[in-house]
């Protein structure tokens, strides 16, 4: 079976296969994106280059429900979700053409002696590339390519190898937006050859988002040759819980955060934290309504929780499963599994001992935990390698600001889930990676910021 292949997560047959660039078409197709770079880039004006990418966000509009059941068709997304991510990839895409001359314009430098003037100036790189995972098949692209596009800069993308369709229609979609041929280019490359595409010195930065073990990897490999690198990886975020005027509307946004995407999010809810007179009341009915929530076809429009993205990622998450329960931890509800459908489970007991503890549940397991205090719920929930995103829910607003001053995470929530917007940026800390996407600062990461300094 080819490298790059859609299986169905639902029944696990292979629908089509596509062959992995040679490296002889790789090697034109970098060159391709270094000519694009010089000649079209550099020839463009910031407010033609954000024209191109308001057209790639109207082309998503119009291609929402054909780019949403690719992404149901390669990786399980309910139907429902996959037309949210077209049009929130749309937005990404609407956001940056919109700020392209804003946050392009030069940028005075006040001088503290002598005479003339001083300014930054944000000027494109080159040929950037992009490694994206199969979770967000649009809008991780979108994040990535909105605003290196705009800055100027040419895009290599190696999307996941499952999912090769949606590859080749964004691929169509930024030509027929009318970008140049270089300008962003789909490469079904192999991770061998992708050591080479980060060496070539026309290439100026990567980007990834998955793994550690993938992040270690491209890192070392970009550092090797002092290549700029943003790494976007795993995250284990906690969901704490101090007061609620409404504790059913609080669950329903716990049940939210664990179970988007089938629980397959980076920045998703997974350890409920939650003080002592809550505990009780809280675990019941959040057990309950995960429950309730059964996995189903992800072509039906009701669907809430469809199948995970394959086999492999099943039995990767049932092996966990198994070693958590193997530790002490207790299975509250649910955790069978039907192939690659996982119906949503709770555990409780789970001691710094335990392996689950320390580890990221990609699929709908959550881990729920007694405090006594707030104290304590901020060394529970910093005590995790990862440090992506994090969510507080208080009535007390003071307490909401001190525990967001003390969490170890690149994105704190306070009393919302789901709420990533496009001008709102997104990373973290420790072993989430790091550097940022979208909002202001995701257009920052690959720019040369020239200063210019004129005398008398």
């Amino acid at each position: 079976m080819s490298i790059y292949s859609v299986v169905n997560p639902a029944t696990s047959e292979t629908l089509s296969e596509f062959a992995t660039i040679s490296d002889a078409d790789l090697e034109a197709a970098i060159g391709r994106a270094d000519v694009a770079h010089r000649e079209w880039s550099r020839s463009t004006t910031v407010a033609e280059r954000a024209a191109l990418v308001r057209r790639v966000a109207d082309l998503h509009v119009e291609r929402r429900e054909e780019l949403a059941d690719l992404a149901v068709r390669e990786m399980g997304k309910p139907k429902e979700q996959a037309l949210g991510e077209a049009d929130f990839s749309a937005d990404i895409y609407r956001y940056y053409a919109d700020n392209a001359e804003l946050f392009l314009r030069d940028q005075p430098i006040e001088l503290n002696g002598g005479e003339g003037s001083a300014f930054i100036r944000r000027a494109s790189l080159g040929p950037l590339l992009g490694i994206m995972p199969w979770n967000f098949p649009l809008y991780q692209v979108a994040r990535f390519a909105g605003p290196n596009l705009v800055n100027g800069n040419t895009i290599l993308l190696k999307h996941a190898p499952q999912c090769p369709e949606t590859a080749v229609a964004l691929q169509q979609l930024f030509l027929d937006a009318g970008f140049p041929e270089g300008a962003y280019t789909n490469v079904f490359a192999a991770n061998e050859q992708i050591e080479s595409v980060i060496a070539d010195p026309r290439v100026q930065g990567v980007s990834l988002t998955g793994s550690e073990r993938a992040g270690s990897a491209v890192a070392e490999i970009a550092g090797r040759h002092l290549k700029k690198v943003v790494l976007e990886l795993g995250g284990s975020d906690p969901f704490l819980l101090f007061s609620t005027d409404d504790l059913d509307a609080t669950v329903a946004a716990a049940v939210s955060a664990r179970l988007d995407n089938n629980g397959q999010s980076c920045n998703a809810a997974k350890r409920f934290i939650v003080v002592d007179d809550l505990y009780e009341a809280f675990l019941a009915k959040f057990t309950e309504a995960l429950s309730a929530v059964e996995p189903e076809d992800p072509t039906l429009d009701a669907t809430e929780l469809g199948p995970l993205s394959s086999i492999a990622a099943a039995d990767r998450l049932a092996e966990q499963l198994e070693r958590a329960l193997a530790a002490g931890a207790h299975l509250a509800s649910g955790g069978s599994r039907d192939g690659t459908f996982f119906a949503p489970a709770v555990l409780t007991d789970v001691t710094r001992e335990n392996p689950a503890s320390q580890e990221e549940f990609f699929g709908p397991v959550a881990t729920v935990y007694r405090v006594a205090d707030e104290a304590e719920a901020v060394r529970l929930a910093n005590d995790t390698p990862f440090g992506l995103g994090s969510y507080v829910f208080t009535t007390d607003s003071e307490q909401a600001s001190r525990v967001a001053d003390q969490i170890e995470a690149g994105m704190v929530f306070v009393n919302v889930v789901l709420a990533d917007a496009a001008e709102l940026s997104f990373g973290g800390v420790k072993r989430s990676g790091f550097g940022r996407e979208m909002g202001r600062l995701g257009a920052e990461e690959f720019v040369n910021k020239k200063l210019i300094r004129v005398g008398a």
